[in-house]
């Protein structure tokens, strides 16, 4: 699951661009490939390679919006300190889970199955081919704002990542507090 995940990444983090969704989301796998292959990305370290990947990703990637679905009304409940820390810990949380397996990435082909735009919201459906042959369904969820497609959640065979974030966070917050999920975001993220 984790190597499917990894292949969301690859296949949307990309720099938004002005044209349509799909060619925002289409478009990003040739920026990471461009960050992770050549001879002058030979000579970058793993952190510096995961630097550069990690702009792509800010620049398509709502990270504020996630952090806000996936709280849910804890969103509101919380001060604006907390929001802010939030949105670090998942940013970090998101992108560590997925660089680390960018060098497992084999290049399974990836088959732009169509968009559908309503207004200033859209969805890309796209699959995945794995290596033993079984395809995996991504659609991209993805707004319009300033002229540019910002991807603000992702579902895999039907289940959203956002969805799953916000019911983990939410047994954290029932159980405890919002103070608590911070401390076990910081736990994960190593901060």
């Amino acid at each position: 699951m984790l190597n499917i995940l990894m292949a969301v990444l690859v296949a949307a983090s990309g720099v938004a661009s002005a044209g349509g969704p799909i060619e925002t989301v289409a478009s990003a796998a040739q920026q990471v490939f461009k960050t992770q292959d050549g001879a002058a990305v030979k000579t970058l370290s793993s952190s510096e390679r995961r630097a550069d990947v990690r702009r792509i990703i800010e620049k398509l990637f709502d990270f504020t919006d996630m952090s806000e679905r996936s709280l849910g009304t804890a969103w509101t409940q919380a001060s604006p300190a907390q929001r802010q820390e939030f949105v670090r810990l998942f940013s970090t949380l998101i992108a560590n889970a997925y660089m680390s397996r960018m060098e497992q990435y084999n290049n399974e082909p990836i088959e732009y199955v169509s968009e559908k735009i309503d207004g200033d919201e859209a969805s890309v459906q796209s699959r995945v081919m794995t290596p033993k042959g079984s395809d995996i369904g991504l659609d991209y969820r993805l707004y319009r704002a300033d002229g540019r497609w910002h991807v603000y959640d992702i579902f895999v065979d039907g289940i959203s990542l956002v969805g799953s974030y916000k019911a983990q966070f939410h047994r954290i917050i029932q159980r405890g507090s919002f103070a608590d999920l911070l401390k076990t975001l910081r736990e994960k993220v190593g901060s």
